[in-house]
This record gives C-alpha cells, structure tokens and sequence, in this order.
C-alpha cells in the first residue's frame, strides 16, 4: 500500500545525497576558517577547512536515514549511483574544459581552467576515500543496529560515522597531496581539522536523524527496526 509513496521517498533521498557528493567536489578549492577556538594543530589553525566539507556530512545524514528505513541492500545502491554521478561529472568538466570559450564570453578559458582544472583530481581522491568510507559507514552502522536489536539509534548513528570520517578525511587529504593538490606541509592541519568538524557535525545532526526516523515511521506505519523492502 506505502510502496510508492515510498519508492517516492527514497528517490528524493538519494538526489539530496548524490547533489551534496558532486558539488562537495567542485567547489572544494576556496576555503574559509571557523573561529569557535583560537587553537593550532602542526602549526596550522584548527578548523581552517574546505567548503566542500560543508555539504560532506549530509551525505552521511542521508545514508544512515537510508539504512534505518530501507535496509543496507538500498543503502548501497545509493553509494554506487553516487559514484556513477561522480564520475559522470569528471566526464563533463573535461569536456567543457577543452571546448575553447568565445571571445565576449564572460568566463575565459584561463578563468574555468583555474576553478576546475583540479576538479577532476578532486573527484577521483574524492571517490577513493569516499568509497571506502561509505561501506564502513554502513557496514558498522548494521552491525549495531543487530547488536542491539534496532534500539539505540544515536549508538549506531554516532559509531558508524565518526569511524567513517576518520578513513574519509585521512584518506582524501592523502590522495590530494600525493597529487600535489595541496601541500603536504598542511597535512596534519587538514586531518585534524576536518575529522574533529565532522565528528561535531555528526553529533550535532543525531536530534535531526530521531526526527527523520520518527517522521517516516509515522508516515509509513513502522515499527523499531522494521525497513520497507522496495524490490
């Protein structure tokens, strides 16, 4: 009976995710510093960051939402297409990086070049920690939620994602730096950084998963633990 309703659903879900993933990778370049301390790690401010982490942990957000309602076979899916839309989007900025740019039009060449030229290293380190990361999110995420029978939701919300975001930002700073994207001397700064504002992102956004949860379990007659099977 909710079957469309619910397919509606999980469709409005995994484009929330998939928008968030493609343009955290292009506008990862221009960075900004969030002031809640005055504190140094390696000699570099703490929380000097990306604005690509900025729609990041959303993807996370919407991935656990998944899992709890749809089960972890959904979940993945929505990992895949991600990656698909992703590399997809490397495709169209290469393409429209070598069609040559009119003379009165309003970007030139050298203008894209210097935004998107890194782009596409981005997507790729990006798609690798990315990966990586989204499996182990989900894989821990299922695993306590049969632990502990489906109860305990900011347990298993708060394990899988600070677990996951430990291996994501680690793992995209080192790629980018192998690909001398970034320096390495900034390396630590942007590990630390980056892990210690996702983790307060994931614990902040734990109120808004209850609320997510209880919402669609209303709408859906669920109860604790029970996933609407879409195949």
């Amino acid at each position: 009976m909710h079957r469309p309703a619910a397919r509606k659903l999980y469709l409005y879900l995994a484009a929330l995710f998939i928008t968030s993933l493609v343009v955290s990778n292009l506008i990862f370049q221009k960075f900004f510093y969030w002031r809640p301390f005055d504190w140094e790690v390696f000699g570099m401010p703490i929380f000097e960051l990306s604005v690509g982490i900025l729609p990041y942990p959303i993807t996370f957000l919407i991935t656990d939402i998944i899992s709890e309602i749809f089960g972890k076979k959904s979940a993945n899916q929505v990992v895949v297409a991600g990656i698909f839309a992703s590399f997809f989007s490397i495709g169209i900025l290469l393409l429209a990086g070598v069609v040559p740019a009119i003379e009165n039009s309003p970007i030139d060449d050298a203008t894209f070049h210097r935004v998107f030229a890194l782009s596409p290293l981005a997507v790729l380190a990006s798609m690798i920690a990315y990966l990586s990361a989204q499996f182990v999110d989900i894989r821990i995420y299922h695993y306590w939620k049969n632990l502990t029978q489906g109860k305990h939701l900011w347990l298993r919300n708060n394990f899988s994602t600070f677990s996951s975001q430990i291996i994501d930002s680690t793992t995209v700073i080192l790629l980018l730096c192998s690909f001398q994207v970034m320096p390495w001397d900034l390396f630590w700064g942007l590990v630390v950084s980056s892990v210690i504002f996702k983790i307060l992102v994931a614990a902040v956004d734990t109120p808004f998963l209850y609320l997510f949860v209880w919402l669609i379990r209303r709408r859906f007659d669920l109860n604790v633990g029970e996933e609407i099977r879409l195949d």
